[in-house]
């Protein structure tokens, strides 16, 4: 996009709930702040909305709102399209056919862009214009143009994110306030933080979205939200929190994305042998790592590189103004592309590594009769599927006997057998809580 023979750059948004609005306020306000940075005015000239005549947080002028979203996609006289509906029809055609027509897209649709990438991107590359997401990952936090940007030399092993704002401000309740889990997921909405229906944040559906979008910028590969191995934190208990804090550790809904294989040693991310792995799953977090001090509705992203080394984003991950704040920047970027032909690329698809012959440590716990003997079944099951236990506790006695433990390093798949044959174990009334511990390999 040429600005240097253009005063006014004119957008197109599609949408009006919370994000929408707050973005059509965050461009009014930030008027001559745009003009300073950009050298052109940002102009919100077409609103496409379901109702024209619902009561809106802020005032647009009626002229400015239409029902018809087609209406903003094929005006010519529109350069950027924001896109703010949400999933994916008719999100799809809607971006599709912008793109089509010539038109820079800034989307916060995780959902799509996660299942779409690719196509949306060729269809960018098509029209040589591009296609803009920071919104659609981290709110207000800037990871997206970090690794475009200034890591964009570097060879990024592995991202670590707290990705959904939701299921941290339920864990750090349970945590802080020793809450239950239906009891923080009640004030969770109440505050507003958790939908009604929930279940896209607490069965981590909605992180392995944006997980899928990061793996994709940081690996240059395409990662599919499909491709994310994904356990939400529904069984997370009071009790897991009571002991992870007792050893050192809290209980966070992580993201992580990393590379292995050749190209994970090779600085050409995207040869032949490099494989990502990538997962969503609660996990206990040693209280001394950075993301073990992220509480209530922020995010962050930590990210590992060859160079740089650790390196951890912070913030608003979710709200109207964050994420406008994100869009905003994303429409900046968008009109200082000077050239026309500078466009998205699609990526090649990524080769994803099986969670199965993935390695950590666990946390178990086991709900066992109280009688004699049962301590050597247990052992003996971990032994022969190659588990090696670091640390046990005994929790309670009688009827309410728990045994909690911790292995040592184990593959995924000798893990999932372990606990298959415990729960067929006629000493084991039940296999408790299971918990990926992260960062102290």
């Amino acid at each position: 996009m040429n600005t240097s023979s253009k005063k006014v750059i004119s957008v197109g948004l599609l949408g009006c709930g919370t994000v929408g609005a707050s973005f059509f306020k965050l461009t009014e306000d930030s008027k001559i702040q745009i003009l300073k940075t950009a050298g052109a005015e940002l102009k919100i000239v077409k609103v496409a909305v379901k109702d024209k005549n619902k009561p809106r947080s802020v005032y647009i002028s009626p002229e400015l709102i239409c029902d018809d979203p087609m209406e903003v996609v094929n005006d010519d006289s529109i350069d950027v399209v924001v896109e703010c509906i949400g999933g994916i029809n008719p999100a799809l055609e809607l971006i599709s056919a912008a793109l089509d027509n010539g038109k820079s897209v800034v989307s916060a649709n995780k959902e799509l862009l996660a299942r779409y990438w690719n196509h949306l991107h060729d269809k960018a590359a098509a029209g040589k214009v591009q296609l803009f997401c920071e919104a659609a990952v981290g709110g207000a936090i800037p990871v997206v143009r970090a690794l475009e940007v200034s890591l964009a030399g570097e060879q990024i092993s592995r991202v670590t994110g707290i990705l959904n704002g939701t299921t941290n401000y339920i864990l750090t309740k349970m945590s802080e306030e020793g809450l239950a889990y239906e009891d923080a997921l009640r004030e969770a909405q109440e505050m507003g933080f958790a939908e009604a229906d929930p279940t896209a944040d607490v069965g981590g559906h909605d992180a392995a979205s944006k997980l899928a979008i990061l793996s994709s910028v940081a690996f240059h590969s395409e990662v599919r939200a499909d491709d994310v191995f994904c356990e939400g934190i529904e069984n997370v208990t009071a009790a897991d929190m009571d002991f992870a804090k007792r050893s050192g550790y809290t209980v966070k809904l992580l993201a992580v994305a990393q590379t292995l294989g050749q190209g994970a040693e090779d600085s050409s991310l995207g040869d032949s042998g490099q494989k990502i792995a990538v997962r969503v799953y609660p996990a206990m977090v040693p209280l001394t790592h950075p993301l073990a001090s992220v509480r209530l509705s922020f995010n962050a992203c930590f990210l590992e590189g060859a160079a740089s080394g650790e390196l951890m984003l912070y913030g608003r991950g979710a709200g109207g103004f964050p994420t406008a704040s994100a869009i905003l920047g994303d429409v900046m970027t968008a009109v200082s592309y000077s050239s026309p032909g500078t466009a998205s690329n699609s990526l090649k698809r990524a080769d994803i590594y099986p969670v199965g012959g993935l390695e950590n440590k666990y946390c178990i716990s086991l709900y066992v009769s109280d009688e004699s003997g049962v301590l050597a079944k247990v052992a003996e099951v971990f032994a022969k599927n190659k588990v090696s236990i670091r640390s046990m506790e005994q929790m309670g006695m009688f009827s309410e006997a728990r045994l909690v433990f911790i292995t040592h390093m184990a593959k995924e798949d000798d893990m999932q057998r372990t606990l298959a044959e415990l729960a067929s174990l006629a000493c084991v009334e039940k296999v408790g809580s299971f918990l990926r511990v992260y960062g102290d390999e």
